[in-house]
């Protein structure tokens, strides 16, 4: 049995950071019902890159293992149906601008007499209040107001975005975190609740240390690039064939790194305090010692000395590493006839069966058995279809 068996969400969010949520949910074994625009249905569907059986990656990433039905929510008829699915569902995730659902009769308030328990998501990028209630985002726009684009970048240099949508994809971790919450207060009361998440919050909330830093000390920590503003050495490093290496070494580890790299005159640093005041004579010591290695040469230096270290990879190269491949991390998927690469999730039980990556949905696939298990007829479902609300 897989954890969230029995849960059922209804998901009427789409893009991305919600999407991951969900998703999660339904490999962990939540029923997983998405609600699609008739016609075009989640808008990434039609975003690059796409595999060549013609479905996009994009999609692929963020909708396996859920059900589709295409639902039109501006006609009456569509209104109806997720009344009736909200019946029988345990949450309901959403998206939309705020007081988009509401002018359709769909917000909590309306939703909840149908059903007391339901749990209600809504993920917006600025939240249901506030002076930036009714702005429009995307994950870099978070990413610049949240902080994290003012704490990235080279020294001296401007801000730099992650090369990953880091906004999206943390908030469909704190989106995921919040349901399961909200769903064990449910079990615990008897009543359903609203969730209001901003995805600007769930940025400020991940500036932890960062903002440890300003709270302690009054500091604004500089962009540093690989470095870290309160631990030498932490910092990645070219090496002779200019393969990176990146190096965290704390205070047990310093000498130990100070053998292996040749570099005797700096043992006596043996504190991180000494070691921050001596940053810059450090760093170049370790550079031009590392420079005079291969990656592989000064990996296994370090490993033999039981230094942390991790040559830093490009992605090829981390989906063909053995010990990724060893874990299982990635999976082939069916998709119809034929198969793609997918990335499981990181949990490995024992004692409930492990999560694996399923096949994502076809625009509307599920559409007519969903209907009919909701107990409409062959008439009412083409009545919808000839109204235009499925």
């Amino acid at each position: 049995m897989r954890p969230l068996e029995g849960l059922r969400i209804l998901d009427l969010s789409r893009v991305l950071a919600c999407p991951f949520a969900t998703m999660l949910l339904s490999e962990l074994g939540a029923t997983v019902i998405k609600v699609e625009q008739p016609g075009t249905g989640d808008e990434t569907r039609g975003f690059e890159p796409f595999f060549d059986f013609g479905v996009s990656g994009y999609f692929l990433a963020c909708n396996r293992g859920k059900r589709s039905i295409t639902v039109d929510m501006r006609k009456p008829g569509g209104r109806q149906l997720i009344r009736d699915l909200v019946a029988g569902a345990d949450a309901l995730v959403e998206n939309f601008p705020t007081g988009t659902l509401a002018r359709r009769k769909l917000d909590f308030s309306e939703l909840q007499k149908v059903n007391p328990r339901l749990v209600y998501l809504s993920c917006t990028g600025f939240g249901q209040t506030g002076p930036y209630a009714t702005r429009k985002g995307y994950d870099t726009v978070f990413q610049a107001m949240g902080g994290l684009m003012g704490l990235t970048g080279e020294k001296g240099g401007g801000p730099v975005k992650p090369g990953l949508p880091v906004a999206d994809l943390t908030s469909g971790l704190w989106v995921a975190i919040a349901l399961l919450a909200a769903l064990r207060g449910r079990d615990a009361t008897g009543h359903g609740a609203h969730v209001d998440f901003s995805m600007l919050d769930g940025q400020v909330a991940l500036l932890t240390i960062a903002a440890a830093r300003l709270f302690a000390l009054g500091e604004v920590p500089p962009r540093l690039g690989t470095e870290h503003p309160g631990r030498v050495p932490t910092a990645s490093f070219r090496c002779k064939d200019d393969r990176f290496l990146h190096i965290t070494a704390s205070d047990q580890h310093w000498a130990p790194l100070c053998a292996a790299l040749g570099l005797g005159d700096l043992a006596g640093l043996a504190t991180n305090a000494e070691r921050l005041e001596q940053r810059e004579r450090i760093m170049a010591a370790m550079s031009a010692a590392l420079g005079a290695m291969s990656r592989a040469e000064a990996v296994a230096v370090l490993d033999a000395a039981n230094v942390p270290n991790g040559p830093v990879l490009a992605l090829d190269e981390v989906v063909a590493d053995p010990h990724v491949q060893a874990r299982g991390s990635v999976a082939q998927v069916a998709h119809g006839a034929a198969t793609h690469p997918a990335l499981r999730l990181p949990f490995r039980f024992d004692g409930l069966a492990d999560p694996s990556p399923l096949p994502a949905p076809a625009l509307g696939a599920d559409t007519d058995d969903v209907l009919a298990e909701l107990g409409y007829d062959a008439d009412r479902i083409a009545a919808l279809r000839e109204e235009g609300a499925i």
